[in-house]
């Protein structure tokens, strides 16, 4: 039989033969257990996706946390930098702080802002204050802040009630989860603007005491908050633990 160049032969398959269901290997990349690129920050960090759409004196739940080299914000030496930093950035760049509570290790920030790009702006000269504060402190220099901040945008009177009530009692709400004993219903750490008119608040023993927040100028901080029913829990917000 002569043979046939430039022509494949067929393979006879017989009536109802059937492809053995074989696993299909994956030798360069593609969706597999244990692909992609691997975490290198000990804990989730906050992901890069485009910040919420804000309009005129919207208010804004913003989180921020710093490095675990940094010292305890709520010592007092901290705390005094800290206030340093909040009051000149009080009104800034189209952005208003209304209320704030310190952490060991993080920040929580009630922010009216005139729109995304202010809040970016003010959230940046914040930051820049806060480390060079903290690093004359230490005596040191570098990074303070361990990743961008985490912004969840207050858009009912509901979630404003919950945010107000989520920052003035985190101090608390920390202390219980960790099994310690709450001293006091006055959380030293958290500002709000209610507190300007009290002479007794424990900032103003800092410096010039000058407020280190704003009054707020939007209906869901003024006004809106007031009409939604508190919690009997305490409210959780989604950031990086």
């Amino acid at each position: 039989m002569a043979r046939v160049f430039g022509k494949k032969r067929r393979r006879s398959r017989k009536k109802g033969q059937q492809d053995l269901p074989l696993k299909k290997r994956c030798t360069h990349g593609g969706e597999r257990k244990g692909a992609g690129r691997k975490r290198v920050a000990p804990r989730p960090q906050v992901k890069h996706r485009r910040r919420p759409v804000l309009g005129e004196d919207h208010p804004v739940l913003v989180t921020w946390r710093v490095l675990d080299h940094v010292w305890s914000m709520q010592s007092k030496r901290s705390f005094r930098v800290l206030l340093r930093a909040f009051r000149p950035a009080v009104e800034r760049f189209g952005a208003r702080i209304t209320h704030f509570s310190v952490q060991g290790n993080h920040l929580h920030l009630i922010i009216e802002a005139s729109g995304t790009q202010a809040l970016s702006s003010a959230m940046q000269g914040l930051g820049v204050r806060i480390a060079k504060g903290l690093n004359r402190l230490m005596g040191r220099a570098g990074k303070v802040f361990a990743d961008r901040f985490h912004a969840h945008a207050l858009g009912s009177p509901t979630e404003a009630r919950n945010a107000i009530d989520y920052v003035l009692g985190n101090t608390r709400s920390h202390a219980q989860r960790q099994g310690r004993a709450v001293t006091s219903h006055v959380d030293r750490f958290a500002v709000s603007h209610e507190q300007l008119g009290d002479e007794t608040a424990w900032w103003r023993t800092f410096d010039d005491g000058s407020p280190p927040v704003a009054p707020p100028a939007s209906w869901l901080l003024e006004k809106g908050w007031r009409r939604a029913k508190p919690r009997r829990t305490a409210p959780a917000f989604a950031f990086p633990a």
